[in-house]
């Protein structure tokens, strides 16, 4: 089992930036799919964008496009996403969750980012966009 620890929330202006990390433990293999998703009051858990451990591929949602860039350090066993241009929309909790395991499984998991495929998950981290 994939263990997960989000960490760099906190609280920005709008325009502004931060840095999410996601540090991993147990990885038995490279064929994962890692997910960033975000869970704001009232609403659902949304997938924001996903990367390949194999081969660094990267996904994101439209809402995100353009401002997050998500990338991996396998050596280190972290995948972080640098978001940039923050909204207040982006105000949510945080989750980096782990999918796949097996070669033809990583496209599929980050093309459709849903939350019930993703079978490990951090404990998250609160990202508030407020001025």
């Amino acid at each position: 089992q994939v263990q997960l620890e989000e960490s760099g929330g906190g609280l920005v202006q709008p325009g502004g930036s931060l840095r999410l990390s996601c540090a991993g433990r147990g990885f038995t293999s490279d064929y994962y799919a890692i997910g960033w998703f975000r869970q704001a009051p009232g609403k659902e858990r949304e997938g924001v964008s996903c990367i390949s451990r194999s081969d660094g591929s990267t996904y994101y949602a439209n809402s995100v496009l353009g401002r997050f860039t998500i990338s991996r350090d396998n050596a280190k066993n972290t995948v972080s996403l640098q978001m940039n241009s923050l909204k207040p929309e982006d105000t949510a909790v945080y989750y980096c969750a782990v999918g796949g395991g097996h070669p033809t499984e990583v496209h599929r998991l980050c093309t459709l980012l849903t939350s019930t495929d993703f079978g490990s998950w951090g404990q998250g981290t609160q990202v508030t966009v407020s001025s």
